[in-house]
């Protein structure tokens, strides 16, 4: 599992840390079951405070991607589809606000849309 940090990105390390691990969740790469690098070993690798990765793995447990067993380590979590799904329907509502945005600037109607919409769907 790599993990890239960015100092020049306005999100914080944890969340950087978060969102990394849970994509690789979601996409499949770190599958059910699979342990993640201790605390300390993930922090150690990348020269960050076991703090801010200790939030991290925090918030990952909290959102149902991971569990942890004491003494042992930090698993993920088996996936819950309907998690998965409100993820993607979220994601689409952020892609649809963006393009309701940029829209209005190229003065595109509704129907504008909807017709650009059903032409790239039918080149599937």
């Amino acid at each position: 599992m790599d993990i890239i940090l960015s100092n020049m990105s306005e999100q914080p390390i944890y969340e950087q840390i978060y969102t990394q691990i849970k994509n690789s969740i979601i996409s499949g790469e770190i599958k059910e079951g699979d342990m993640l690098p201790s605390i300390r070993a993930l922090a150690k690798d990348l020269r960050i405070s076991v703090i801010t990765t200790k939030r991290a793995y925090d918030e990952l447990e909290r959102d149902g991607y991971i569990y942890t067993v004491a003494g042992k380590g930090c698993y993920v979590a088996k996936k819950n589809v309907e998690l998965i799904r409100e993820e993607h329907l979220k994601k689409i509502e952020e892609y649809i606000v963006e393009i309701q945005r940029l829209a209005k600037v190229c003065n595109l109607s509704r129907d504008d849309i909807i017709e650009m919409f059903n032409i790239i769907q039918e080149e599937e």
